[in-house]
């Protein structure tokens, strides 16, 4: 077996593992990016919509942005519209091409020196005294042991590399959502405005969406809790019969399927010798299934803290904990509030859906964000969201 030496292994070449490399090379350590796919980018697993957060973190490229929504429209049960428009927007600012923009993020770790391999998968984790120490991997030639100071497992919902260093990174059906999407085309649609869809025969405990691509192309998805997914009713049921419904002229030139942890963050996203990020460390909104930002922060929180722990020759899970109340500072109020909003609204009736859609005919609510819109449903429904309030307030 081929040994190898690194300062740094970081498995999975999403935007948490890139940006972590980035960081960490930036730094002027020697980093090893690694990826099981021959692509990276490719399978797509998202529905690729972002907030204008993104501006904060990268320089926009055309060649990546697909489309800039100018607003949102949320449709309740009975196809009641609450309007959410406005140009300063959060979750839903852009439609991203994530092939084209994960190569990006991984070109931009190569340029700050990080070496990035393709085709490479870790199957196991090396350990010395308990710590993580580098991965066993299997590339398009041989094995290689990979030996490094501190392990990234960038490796998505439940992670691998999680569990090989002792984190329980399973998920109950219940936290968990499972998405479908196709990529469609020749759909009647309004380019500036991203649509989502609430309600139980539609997409339960869950809702769809449409992300306009440009022209008459859109994404067009949905997600449902895994508790409630069964047989005949899986979230490709869910969405045929959605889209026979809403596009029945519409052509599917792409599939996409994917989960989406909704539990929260990990509450242990750290060990001696090993940073989880992005979704391994479960860093997505749990009431809207947006991910993306926060694995960038994550990204960048992890480079940084590992480079402080090589300096100081301390890879302790102790050491490494900055990670964790770090990014507990700069999101981890968002994702709480967002689980607190997501199980109050998991145990709505569609009934009660309508009704709160009601209470918001004719307002426009002005700051695209989903916190705008919780605050101003409970503005309108004070004793009916008392409960609501309470939690987040």
């Amino acid at each position: 077996m081929r040994e190898e030496r690194h300062d740094v292994i970081v498995v999975g070449a999403g935007p948490a593992g890139s940006v972590t490399a980035r960081v960490a090379a930036e730094h002027g350590l020697d980093t090893l990016l690694i990826d099981r796919n021959l692509e990276i980018g490719v399978p797509v697993k998202c529905a690729e919509g972002v907030s204008k957060e993104i501006e904060e973190l990268v320089t926009l490229d055309k060649k990546w942005v697909c489309a800039e929504a100018k607003g949102a429209n949320i449709y309740s049960p009975d196809g009641t519209k609450v309007v959410m428009a406005t140009e300063t927007m959060e979750e839903v600012g852009y439609v991203l091409e994530r092939r084209i923009f994960d190569k990006f993020l991984a070109s931009e770790a190569a340029r700050a020196g990080a070496q990035v391999r393709v085709r490479t998968e870790a199957y196991d984790i090396i350990k010395e005294d308990g710590y993580a120490k580098g991965v066993y991997a299997r590339g398009m030639e041989e094995n290689t042991r990979i030996h490094a100071q501190v392990v990234v497992g960038a490796d998505g919902v439940e992670s691998r590399a999680g569990r090989w260093a002792g984190i329980d990174t399973r998920l109950p059906p219940s936290e968990v959502s499972t998405c479908a999407e196709f990529l469609m085309c020749g759909i009647e649609l309004d380019s500036n405005f991203s649509e989502f869809f609430l309600g139980s025969k539609i997409a339960p405990k869950g809702y769809a969406w449409v992300f306009p691509k440009g022209g008459d192309c859109a994404n067009v998805g949905l997600g449902i809790c895994g508790d409630v997914s069964n047989e005949k009713h899986h979230a490709i049921d869910y969405l045929h019969a959605f889209v026979r419904n809403k596009f029945p002229e519409g052509k599917v030139i792409a599939e996409m399927y994917g989960a989406v942890p909704l539990s929260g963050p990990l509450n242990e996203s750290v060990a001696d010798g090993l940073i989880l990020v992005g979704d391994a460390a479960r860093h997505v909104n749990p009431l809207t299934g947006g991910g993306i930002t926060y694995a960038m922060r994550a990204g960048e929180i992890a480079g940084d803290v590992i480079a402080k722990a090589i300096q100081e020759n301390d890879y302790s899970k102790k050491r490494l904990k900055e990670y964790e109340s770090r990014c507990k500072d700069k999101f981890g109020k968002r994702l709480n509030t967002g689980l607190k909003a997501k199980k109050f609204f998991f145990e709505l009736s569609d009934k009660d859906l309508n009704t709160l859609a009601h209470s918001l005919e004719g307002v426009k609510i002005t700051e695209l964000t989903p916190w705008a819109l919780l605050k101003e449903l409970i503005k309108r429904n004070p004793k009916r969201l008392f409960g609501l309030a309470k939690m987040l307030f």
